[in-house]
């Protein structure tokens, strides 16, 4: 094709999410509030894990990394979503855009990682306790993390390129990204339901599962919305579906990871009370 006839990108127009202003006002103060929950809540989980020697161990490590991730996540999405929303032209430069999309793909698919990792932890916390000292050392732990940051940073990297074409590449990339992490999930809770199955008493039981019960719920959510998004055929009737769809693995679910981690763990829970009276008497 001859120079003269190549065309350039300059810029990209958002459609939005409405295109009442009233509507738009609404959501902005909506996307505010969940944005500077999320910032709250990931921060305050940072802050606990690493002022609390108590958590000190490889699930909080994780954690931490997880609220980071979550963290980043949503900052490189919902920064621009409420500019948007206050502007009339709706307008992002191709380098705006090529830089979002890869901070996107470097947090997100990193959370892909750090769950499927956190998952392994938690089958040798529950299939293997005696070792689990021995498997899980500190080395190891950095090891699965910096692992996960890299898978993160090669997925960028390939969205850098023209990998992104066309949409059978999108949805290989989908498998290796989603499906790749979500098998390690599943074999890993295959084997701790096996294991829980298999204790005597109930209070056993229900011990093993709370420890497992909040990063499941993380996992459903993130990889539910997900899957249900990147794994199906495009379909034009499906648009105003995908937008919520995204909206929540993008916005909501960053937020609930916090909750959810703080309302189901006693030592999450335990820490923060002494970090309130610790504040209280100073």
């Amino acid at each position: 094709m001859g120079e003269e006839n190549q065309s350039f990108v300059a810029e990209f127009i958002f459609l939005g999410l409405s295109q009442d202003w009233q509507t738009q006002i609404l959501l902005f103060v909506l996307f505010l509030s969940i944005y500077l929950l999320t910032v709250l809540g990931n921060l305050l989980i940072i802050i606990l894990i690493f002022v609390d020697s108590q958590l000190h161990t490889p699930m909080y490590f994780f954690l931490r990394n997880l609220s980071f991730a979550d963290l980043c996540f949503s900052t490189s999405i919902v920064p621009q979503l409420l500019v948007h929303f206050m502007v009339k032209k709706k307008t992002i430069s191709f380098l705006g855009c090529m830089t979002q999309i890869i901070v996107f793909l470097l947090v997100g698919c990193t959370e892909c990682a750090l769950l499927a990792v956190m998952s392994y932890d938690r089958y040798v916390a529950v299939c293997k306790p005696l070792h689990y000292s021995t498997i899980m050392t500190q080395q190891m732990c950095l090891q699965l993390t910096i692992g996960s940051w890299v898978s993160g940073a090669l997925v960028s990297l390939l969205a850098s390129a023209d990998t992104y074409s066309t949409e059978m590449a999108i949805f290989a990339m989908g498998v290796l990204i989603l499906l790749a992490p979500v098998s390690l999930i599943l074999v890993s809770y295959w084997n701790i339901i096996s294991t829980v199955i298999q204790i005597q008493s109930g209070e056993g039981r229900l011990k093993a599962f709370s420890t497992c019960g909040s990063h499941l719920i993380v996992v459903v959510l993130f990889y539910g919305s997900a899957i249900f998004t990147y794994m199906r055929p495009n379909s034009k009737t499906t648009k105003e579906q995908d937008k919520t769809i995204s909206v929540f693995y993008t916005v909501v679910t960053p937020m609930l990871n916090p909750i959810i981690y703080s309302l189901r763990n006693k030592d999450v829970k335990g820490s923060l009370r002494k970090l309130a009276r610790r504040k209280s008497f100073s």
